[in-house]
């Protein structure tokens, strides 16, 4: 999972935080979570020592100054775009998946009320501000920290709220893999939400909000919790690592890319016309069996991915970003990578060219009474049409990769991830209230 088609990777391969503007209050302009002061607003940044670090804090008369916000909780992502959020943000350190299915009885209208409550809700805990109704000041205290909230429609959501005519062919269900061994219950559903913030509590208060926010027309079908390396934890940007401690990540698209967006996301003429400016995504829970990958040497796992484990490059050698020489063999006239290889059977010129944007978090749900971690990837992968991104990778791992001996696909889902909301728009809405 090291290579440019592993499902591991990050938008950037920094991790890095990214405020894309400074938060604004709307309160007499101080937000409730007091973002005046901030580090961009004012220049001022805290250190990493101290009693205040790392957030802000209220006067002993609960007057709305504050101390500066570090970098880390000032990094504010729009809500509204042409795009939803949590698709080609930098990746975060914290990340909720939550899946609903729509209550009974509950359906087109239903539906179109909770996605406006959802959308305001997004709106107001990424720009920093309390969400609406009740709160519990979870995150009270903290700025913005690169909070995302990004929602997704099922194939069973289409059936739900009559709107079968417009459910798009790409999101027809994924076929059955080789390496399968799925828990219904933790796959697919009607709505999917994908949550990513740089702190913890920003993230699980965002979580409890779209929780309560569901009210009596959704229920929660299931919900996974992951992690990633937090910004500014290496002494200099680099490509993240996964639970198997390889470099992982190391071809992901770009944005700059000059066919990104045509791989990533549907056109403005494509079918159906609601998913313009939207994309698709994969989930998948993939369970790494760490004791078995652990009892091998560093040689034997780096022969698994066909890249070095100190710096990522490939063994046929130079830097991470070196293109792999599949041809060369070595002294004893074996092939450098081998033919299992995982960076050989994913590259995207040995899978016509398909390409995903990969933006997955790790997760440990803890360890069993055998001792043996319950720990892998949430893999959640981007792009244009799954049947041409996902499936024919996928395809391809199933039929010899060395990897597959050392994880284990355990829940999956498809979801169709609408465009951004234009401002006063909510998402999907051109779905919802299509005529």
């Amino acid at each position: 999972m090291a290579d440019s088609e592993n499902p591991t990777a990050s938008t950037n391969g920094t991790g890095s935080a990214n405020p894309t503007a400074s938060a604004n209050g709307t309160d007499s302009g101080i937000s409730r979570r007091r973002l005046l002061g901030t580090a961009g607003a004012t220049g001022l940044a805290l250190g990493a020592v101290g009693a205040t670090a790392g957030y802000a804090t209220a006067s002993s008369n609960s007057s709305e100054s504050a101390a500066a916000l570090t970098s880390l909780g000032s990094g504010r992502v729009m809500f509204h775009g042409k795009h939803q959020p949590g698709i080609t943000t930098p990746m975060q350190a914290r990340g909720h998946l939550i899946a609903f299915d729509l209550a009974p009885g509950a359906g087109r209208k239903e539906a179109a009320a909770l996605m406006r409550r959802w959308s305001a809700t997004a709106r107001r805990l990424m720009a920093g501000e309390a969400p609406g109704g009740s709160d519990t000041d979870i995150a009270r205290d903290a700025g913005p920290s690169s909070l995302t909230l990004t929602f997704g429609f099922g194939h069973s959501f289409f059936s739900r709220t009559g709107l079968e005519k417009q459910r798009p062919t790409a999101l027809d269900p994924l076929p059955d893999f080789f390496s399968d061994h799925l828990d219904k219950a933790r796959s697919n559903g009607d709505l999917w939400v994908q949550i990513g913030a740089d702190d913890a509590l920003v993230a699980f208060n965002a979580l409890r909000a779209v929780q309560r926010d569901a009210g009596e027309a959704a229920r929660v079908r299931w919900q996974m919790n992951g992690f990633n390396r937090s910004p500014g934890a290496t002494s200099h940007p680099m490509t993240s690592r996964n639970l198997m401690g390889q470099i992982d990540g190391t071809d992901n698209p770009k944005p700059s890319d000059h066919d990104f967006d045509q791989r990533i996301f549907v056109p403005a003429s494509g079918d159906p016309s609601w998913m313009a400016g939207g994309s698709y995504a994969v989930v998948r829970r993939i369970r790494m069996l760490l004791d078995d990958w652990e009892k091998l040497t560093t040689k034997a796992q780096e022969d698994v991915i066909g890249r070095r484990k100190s710096d990522g490059a490939p063994l046929t050698g130079g830097t991470e970003t070196t293109k792999p020489d599949l041809e060369k063999t070595g002294a004893d006239g074996n092939l450098v990578i081998p033919i299992n290889a995982h960076a050989r059977i994913s590259r995207p010129d040995q899978n016509g060219g398909a390409a995903m944007v990969r933006r997955p978090f790790s997760y440990h749900d803890g360890i069993g009474h055998d001792g043996v971690p319950d720990a892998g990837l949430l893999f959640v992968c981007w792009q244009a049409d799954p049947l041409r991104g996902f499936v024919p990778v996928q395809r391809k791992l199933d039929r010899g990769d060395a990897l597959s001996d050392f994880i284990r696909h355990e829940s999956s889902g498809l979801f169709a991830v609408p465009g951004g909301a234009a401002e006063g728009e909510y998402v999907g809405q051109a779905l919802l209230e299509a005529h």
